[in-house]
């Protein structure tokens, strides 16, 4: 196994440690070379973890290629919410006041390298900070009110390092490399209340007005209690025992916060948070699914250094992707080699990576609709007449047709289309996820995998109906009963 410290430039990590290699970020990600040892630990010590930054994408693709990244990307969502801080550290209060009481200042900050602290008198909290927040360096900032309380965690960068600490922060990455155990956050057991959100502002939710009904109607008939809940009730979360979202889900968006502070809480969520940060961004899944040999159309992770390989690689026409593009926003079809540079470029100015990938020509995409590893519904979605996606937008963005929706049975459904689309879904988890794939042939193409999938009432549902919603209810109900269970065991 290989440990592998990745910094924006090593001469940020003027540090020595026995059989640990200091990787230029770019170098990670772009050289293929660091995704052949699957069995690689990585340590992300960027400078900035700022969404879809180098930093970002060192622990998306690190956790795609098997590295087991700290920080992962879970971990950079928590750190940059002062609520998920605040909710997580509440059970380290009687920690931070046994520690604290003793000083006579109003504010303190603690660093803490690998688990431990430079001054010898804080390990307990320290270990308790990191178990939380599992990244390399983080820097706590206390204040005193009537009592201490934890104000803000942020991660640091080995360029912040201060000098005299760097002989100590050696001894304590040698340790932690050595094989020392990380303790796992507890989490509580929920109980058999479940909440919808559901923003009826979003122009584009997962599920139309009928549908939620018949949502509402189906956990009410397994047992459940449910309501209906908006972007303003994030507070209100530890009242429920299950979420599932039927919002438009994006990583810097009210939804992660939503399926985040669900998922502390002990709630059974979807879509819960990895599935949303997996899903959600298209260089991750590009990586993952090469990596796990799903048939994909042929793919380029692009960045600012590779865009002459694009034409070569995958012929023209191709079609380049902003990561986080959904509803065919963010996705561009490239004609020609004039147009190619000048789109390329603009759309990295959001985005350190982008995807390209070959231009596959048919007259509609499978979206195969699977829940709890089960295949539920399938549909065909086809293109807009005279254009190449499923909705077309105008030069405003705003949408200016959709395509018709055909569902069938899972049973009329070619074997080898839900085969590639079980096998491109397992790799996300147990979620609620809709497969898009393109079939040429007997040749089957994942597209993406989509959390949140569309479940509209006569489209999706058309061939189940009322059972497609029980069949998602059951789910929920079993999950909270093993929950359940599984509390009462321990």
């Amino acid at each position: 196994m290989s440990i592998l410290i990745v910094v924006n430039n090593p001469r940020d990590w003027p540090l020595y440690i026995p059989g640990v290699e200091v990787v230029p970020a770019r170098a990670y990600l772009s050289d293929s070379n660091y995704s052949v040892d699957r069995s690689a630990k990585v340590f992300n010590l960027c400078k900035s973890y700022r969404y879809q930054s180098v930093g970002y994408y060192v622990s998306l693709l690190a956790a795609a290629r098997g590295h087991k990244p700290l920080p992962n990307v879970n971990t950079i969502e928590d750190l940059k919410s002062q609520n998920i801080i605040r909710l997580l550290a509440e059970d380290l209060d009687d920690t931070i006041q046994r520690a604290l009481t003793p000083l006579g200042s109003e504010e303190f900050t603690l660093s803490i390298y690998f688990g431990q602290n430079p001054q010898g008198r804080y390990e307990t909290l320290s270990r308790q900070l990191f178990n939380l927040f599992e990244a390399p360096a983080l820097r706590a900032q206390f204040v005193r009110d009537h009592e201490w309380r934890l104000k803000n965690v942020r991660p640091i960068a080995a360029s912040e390092f201060p000098p005299e600490d760097h002989d100590f922060v050696v001894a304590a990455a040698t340790n932690y490399f050595s094989g020392q155990k990380r303790r796992v956050r507890k989490r509580t057991v929920p109980r058999y209340a479940l909440a919808i959100l559901h923003t009826p502002s979003e122009p584009r939710g997962a599920s139309d007005a009928k549908a939620l009904q018949r949502f509402e109607k189906a956990a009410e008939a397994v047992g459940l209690d449910v309501e209906i809940i908006t972007k303003d009730d994030i507070g209100r979360l530890a009242e429920f025992d299950a979420l599932l979202i039927r919002d438009t889900t994006a990583v810097n968006h009210y939804t992660y916060r939503f399926a985040r502070r669900a998922a502390a809480e002990g709630l059974v969520v979807i879509d819960d948070p990895d599935s949303i940060l997996k899903c959600t961004n298209k260089v991750y899944l590009a990586e993952l699914l090469l990596r796990h040999g799903v048939p994909t159309p042929k793919t380029l992770v692009v960045h600012r250094d590779n865009i002459d390989q694009i034409a070569t690689t995958l012929g023209l026409p191709c079609v380049v992707k902003q990561p986080d593009s959904s509803f065919s926003h963010g996705v561009v079809k490239i004609e020609n080699l004039q147009d190619l540079e000048p789109t390329v470029i603009q759309l990295l100015e959001k985005s350190e990576l982008v995807v390209a990938q070959e231009f596959l020509p048919t007259e509609f995409d499978w979206r195969v609709g699977i829940c709890d590893r089960r295949a539920l519904y399938v549909c065909k979605y086809f293109m807009v007449r005279r254009h190449w996606q499923i909705i077309k937008r105008d030069d405003s963005g705003q949408i200016g047709g959709e395509g018709s929706v055909q569902t069938l049975s899972v049973g009329e459904t070619p074997e080898e289309v839900t085969r590639a689309a079980l096998k491109a879904a397992d790799l996300i988890g147990d979620g609620l996820y809709g497969v898009d794939i393109k079939q040429i042939g007997r040749r089957c193409c994942v597209i993406e995998v989509n959390d949140n999938p569309n479940i509209d009432a006569g489209y999706e549902d058309a061939v189940l109906r009322d059972g497609l919603y029980r069949e998602i209810m059951g789910i929920f109900l079993r999950r909270i009963v093993e929950h359940k269970q599984a509390k009462h065991e321990r």
